[in-house]
């Protein structure tokens, strides 16, 4: 249904709501129907020629890099790397997953890397000088992102600055402020046991066993009583096999992530390290309500639909301003706890915290997961899978002892490509008549 209106003489439409938000490729699911197996993998086929790869190119890459980096290195396949790999791909995952909410407007959040080192910095200082509980100087952390995150967004919805521009002074600007909070070249140490253990501790294994099959039965139970209310009241829904399968993948995920996390990774013989890192579950939590957000609320449907059109999106009745204020409080907030994670990791906030290249990271992850820098396109699993194929390119390479400037030029190839391929899955989307 469209409503024609007039304005400076000319006919335009406007789309309703309920068009505005199922217009964007994260929502065509919605309206498909496949009746059997073989339908499903001949739409998705379909889809993928189209330009609607969605995640498809970043877990083919990082199954390439997996072979290749196991074939050079044998270290690399093992229990020890990997859990080591898992950690260091936490703060980059909750970071590039705050930065999606900014990038599905089109627009840029360059000072979220610093946001989060400011964040860290006080909550270090209230832990270590004020005495402040770790819970209390954490909720302080977050709730400084949230302001610096409520200030940009203000400055960008109601004065129409420029993203690129605002947050850019905010990159610059924020600097400064851990500087004067630390000290040129001084630093906090982080060493609360609870905001450390975050990083270098792990759950006991029989927690993690019991996280896992929650995690799997809890999707299984939710994904089939979904497809049987489609069913029921005549929806477009998925052949069977297609949640079955949907099913069976998630649970070998899951489950062999957990088995090889359980078992003895210590390379010294009178020491066990066994268990998941307290990390994983805080960032498999963040992934589950991030994604519920998105794709079961109404907020999420109007963040969709204000960055796939604004104009309309404002004309259907949704407040833009707020929305575009609010994806960058949820931005800066998530970049406050990517900074207390990176803190927990490294055992300290320096004045540099946050700056260099964390930021470039964050959002090669966001796009290379596949998460479109032009709006309206993106997830919160793929902020988790270009995180995972971040931290995979730097700890393959550092075990292969590469020199430095080996590993930026891989991950700016990768970040190029990705890309390009969203440029080309747009244009070929665009042809399609479907963006």
């Amino acid at each position: 249904m469209t409503i024609p209106v007039n304005e400076d003489r000319e006919m335009t439409t406007v789309q309703t709501d309920s068009e505005v938000t199922l217009a964007d490729a994260e929502f065509a699911g919605d309206l498909r129907t496949d009746e059997t197996f073989r339908d499903a993998v001949r739409g998705y086929l379909q889809r993928v020629r189209g330009g609607d790869m969605g995640s498809l190119p970043a877990v083919l890459g990082l199954l390439v890099l997996f072979v290749v980096f196991g074939l050079a290195n044998d270290r690399f396949l093992s229990a020890l790397n990997l859990a080591n790999l898992i950690t260091q791909a936490g703060a980059i995952c909750v970071l590039a997953m705050g930065l999606v909410f900014v990038l599905l407007l089109g627009d840029i959040d360059l000072s979220a890397g610093v946001a989060g080192g400011v964040s860290a910095c006080v909550m270090a200082l209230l832990i270590v000088n004020t005495g402040w509980p770790w819970w209390a100087g954490l909720l302080a952390g977050i709730a400084c992102g949230a302001a610096i995150g409520l200030t940009i967004g203000l400055l960008r919805a109601k004065l129409g600055i420029p993203s690129f521009v605002v947050t850019l002074a905010f990159f610059l600007g924020l600097q400064g402020v851990t500087l004067k909070l630390i000290g040129e070249g001084g630093s906090v140490r982080v060493d609360d046991k609870v905001i450390r253990g975050l990083t270098i501790s792990n759950l006991p294994v029989t927690a993690g066993w019991a996280i896992a099959w929650i995690v799997v039965i809890g999707f299984a139970a939710l994904t089939f009583f979904q497809h049987r209310r489609q069913r029921a009241l005549k929806l477009a829904h998925a052949p069977t096999g297609v949640v079955v399968a949907r099913v069976a993948a998630v649970a070998a995920v899951v489950l062999g992530v957990t088995y090889l996390l359980s078992v003895n990774r210590s390379v010294n013989p009178n020491n066990e390290i066994r268990g998941v890192p307290y990390v994983l579950p805080l960032v498999l939590v963040l992934l589950i309500v991030l994604t519920v957000v998105l794709r079961r609320t109404s907020y999420g449907r109007h963040i969709y639909a204000v960055g796939g059109n604004a104009e309309a999106a404002r004309r259907a009745g949704i407040p833009v301003d707020r929305i575009r204020v609010s994806v960058f409080v949820m931005c800066s907030s998530l970049a406050a706890l990517s900074g207390i994670i990176a803190a927990s990791y490294a055992g300290k906030v320096s004045a540099s915290s946050g700056a260099g290249n964390t930021l470039l990271y964050a959002v090669g992850a966001a796009v290379i997961g596949g998460t479109s820098l032009f709006g309206g396109k993106g997830r919160a699993i793929d902020a988790v899978i270009g995180g995972v194929v971040v931290a995979t390119i730097a700890n393959g390479l550092g075990l292969l002892n590469q020199s430095s400037y080996i590993n930026f030029l891989v991950t700016g190839g990768v970040l190029l490509l990705a890309a390009s391929v969203d440029a080309v899955s747009r244009r070929r989307r665009s042809s399609a008549g479907l963006a």
